[in-house]
């Protein structure tokens, strides 16, 4: 149901709690505002507090790519090895391959380790 907005001092106007719930805006929040074919066009907008990132534009450090080449090293011996899954033609047969894989993850923990003969 569309609901009327007066236009305050200096342009402001208030979203209705109805309308801001249902686009889950909050206090603080942003919104870009364009002008598309005669209509005002409020769209919400997630910007990152860079702050909280404080190196988010730095260079990794040595330690950091020392890290991540490793992992990536070992993932490529995976896949040279044929450890892959798929290529799967729906969600359900991934899915169903997923769960065969952690069933054989689940009867290896679970496994009792074999006495030793004497």
């Amino acid at each position: 149901m569309p609901t009327l907005i007066k236009i305050q001092d200096k342009g402001q106007v208030t979203i209705p709690n109805r309308i801001r719930s249902k686009a889950g805006l909050a206090k603080g929040d942003l919104v870009e505002a364009v002008f598309e074919r005669g209509k005002i066009v409020l769209t919400p907008k997630t910007v990152i507090d860079r702050s909280k990132f404080p190196t988010a534009d730095d260079e990794y450090t040595r330690a950091q790519r020392r890290a991540i080449d490793t992992r990536l090293k070992k993932a490529l011996e995976e896949v040279k090895r044929g450890h892959t899954a798929g290529p799967f033609n729906t969600a359900d047969e991934m899915i169903d391959s997923l769960k065969r894989e952690l069933k054989k993850i689940t009867r290896k923990k679970h496994a009792k380790p074999k006495s030793a003969a004497r």
